[in-house]
């Protein structure tokens, strides 16, 4: 499996969001729900309507660690599950197929259609499923969310691997540790 970094441009978010929309809601639900949520694919594409029609909060079995989490939905996503689950029944896969069965889209179909919006775009960067997640993680480092609580909402087992994650650099580090001055002036 090929390395994402996180979108750090929220223009770039705002554009494939546009794309996603345009092209299908579902598609768009689902980018928003990984923005938002910050979990894994494999624990959002299993999600009924049922499970998040009228819901303040969600409930997840993470697949990779077998543990239970539970999430406050955030009011602009619970806005945009209440449009999108508008005539649909409770039973319902959150992101059905376009066709056949009940079943949710596979996340190797995901990772394809985010692709394409990326290239629809001319985002050059390696994009996949994972970059909903490191987004959510980026962005609430740069908006001076501690990385103690950022490694808590991600689930990580430590801070390091969460900074290596959210994608803080080296260079990233130099830039604060040239402001540090002890001369008074």
């Amino acid at each position: 499996m090929n390395t994402v970094e996180p979108i750090r441009d929220f223009n770039i978010i705002q554009d494939i969001a546009d794309v996603l929309r345009e092209q299908r809601e579902r598609d768009y639900v689902l980018f928003m729900s990984g923005l938002y949520l910050g979990r894994r694919i494999s624990d959002i594409l299993p999600l009924r309507v049922r499970d998040v029609r009228d819901k303040k909060q969600i409930y997840f079995r993470e697949k990779k660690k077998n543990k239970e989490i539970t999430l406050d939905i955030n009011d602009d996503l619970r806005k945009i599950f209440k449009d999108y689950c508008k005539g649909k029944r409770d039973y319902e896969y959150l992101f059905r197929r376009s066709k056949g069965k009940n079943e949710p889209i596979t996340r190797q179909q995901y990772w394809y259609i985010l692709n394409q919006a990326a290239k629809k775009i001319g985002y050059e960067e390696k994009i996949g499923c994972h970059s909903m997640r490191k987004s959510l993680g980026r962005w609430l480092y740069d908006n001076g969310v501690d990385v103690y609580k950022i490694m808590l909402i991600l689930n990580h087992e430590s801070i390091d691997y969460t900074k290596r994650y959210i994608g803080v650099t080296r260079d990233e580090i130099n830039d604060v540790l040239s402001m540090v001055s002890f001369i008074k002036k």
